[in-house]
């Protein structure tokens, strides 16, 4: 059994319909908290069963007789919640169970000094599975090409990207990473440890976005400086949590120092084909 967590959401999702390409329906299984969104999956063939990160026993009944695991990492961070102790949470159960690979989905900036919070939070996690005992992979992906265009998307509405100074980001789509993790769940591909940067291969700063969509528009859109104290500022008299706006702030400094910044042919070699351009994502959504 090839078990998926988070399967209700994009990236999960998107993993799930490559994996039904690569096995039979009847050797998935997808892990989410509420299974009832997913009954079309179940009329398909593959089992659906409730799995909570916050709920070892829910995680014991859905990864049963799991061979392979798809741990989608936890954005519980992001609302306050301690994503650290689900990660570990999970872990144990996969090693109770036997699950005989772990695969989870970091991400390039994991390492413990990271400027961006997540990214520290992946290096963790990536500790707790080194000294697990289990076989283990991390698919460090890329920055996902979709934050690029939500994170401006005012600006880019407005014709004026406004922030502090960042640094270029080897954007990466979720389709294309979803296509290389089904990959490894399946088994087609094998890795131990941390996998090279699963990044796309061009990298592009709020510039770049800025010259790209006006291109796509026809008009000139504006990058404007700000300081990182003014952004904390405007995000704070919006109402964003402190938590939110931590992992705001740790982007840019991140992006800055070159964290999101590196390119690597891996990406391309397992899809057998150049990963898909952010332009094309941005003529989409304005063309």
């Amino acid at each position: 059994m090839l078990v998926v967590t988070g399967a209700s959401g994009k990236l999960g999702g998107l993993v799930l319909e490559a994996l039904l390409r690569l096995v039979p329906a009847e050797q998935i299984g997808v892990s989410v908290r509420e299974p009832e969104k997913l009954s079309h999956l179940a009329a398909r063939g593959v089992r659906v069963r409730k799995g909570d990160y916050n709920d070892a026993d829910s995680l014991r009944s859905a990864w049963d007789g799991a061979a392979r695991l798809l741990l989608v990492s936890s954005n519980a961070a992001a609302s306050g919640g301690n994503a650290l102790a689900q990660h570990e949470t999970a872990i144990a159960v996969a090693k109770e169970l036997g699950v005989k690979r772990l695969l989870y989905t970091s991400q390039v900036s994991s390492n413990s000094q990271s400027h961006f919070p997540p990214g520290r939070d992946h290096a963790a996690t990536e500790a707790m599975l080194a000294h697990s005992g289990l076989a283990w992979t991390a698919l460090r992906h890329g920055f996902y090409a979709d934050s690029a265009i939500s994170m401006h998307a005012r600006g880019l509405e407005s014709r004026c990207l406004t922030g502090p100074e960042d640094g270029k980001v080897a954007w990466t789509t979720h389709q294309d990473l979803a296509e290389v993790d089904a990959l490894f769940l399946s088994g087609h591909e094998t890795h131990e440890g941390p996998t090279p940067p699963l990044v796309g291969s061009e990298a592009l700063d709020m510039g770049d976005l800025a010259r790209l969509t006006g291109e796509i528009v026809g008009q000139t859109i504006k990058r404007s400086l700000i300081s990182e104290s003014t952004m904390v500022e405007n995000a704070r008299r919006h109402g964003l949590p402190d938590s939110v706006i931590n992992v705001m702030a740790g982007y840019y400094r991140a992006a800055r120092e070159g964290e999101f910044a590196m390119i690597d042919p891996t990406l391309e070699r397992l899809l057998g084909r150049e990963p898909e351009r952010i332009k094309d994502l941005l003529a989409r959504k304005f063309g």
